[in-house]
């Protein structure tokens, strides 16, 4: 059974940092890409990275580039999201999704596997 699990998630104040963590079981973690999305209150489901099975990843538009940075280590089986100066509009659930593909993409349908997602809240 394959189960992806975050963990990181919490309330910081605008300008902070998060690191989100996404721990594998059930999976070939080292020939799958993992995806990061979110979703905020009354919003879709909105991709914010990849990190393929290479360990390349791709961080979504200018908004995010910068300031975030998606990394794994495949002997933990755990993909990494770290978030850096904060914002208000970064609010949402945070959720990891397994592509077996390995490929990496940003098309929810593509994903086999998701997490339960870990709230973050930005205050300002």
């Amino acid at each position: 059974q394959v189960q992806l699990e975050e963990s990181g998630g919490g309330t910081v104040q605008a300008g902070g940092s998060l690191r989100l963590s996404c721990a594998a079981s059930g999976l070939s973690f080292g020939s799958s890409a993992i995806g990061w999305f979110r979703q905020a209150p009354g919003k879709e489901r909105e991709f914010v990275g990849v990190s393929n099975w290479s360990g390349t990843t791709y961080t979504a538009d200018s908004v995010m580039k910068g300031r975030f940075t998606i990394s794994r280590d495949n002997t933990k089986n755990t993909a990494y999201l770290q978030m850096n100066s904060l914002k208000s509009e970064d609010t949402a659930v945070y959720y990891c999704a397994a592509d077996r593909s390995a490929l990496g993409s940003r098309g929810i349908s593509e994903y086999d596997y998701w997490g339960q997602g870990t709230q973050v809240t930005v205050s300002s």
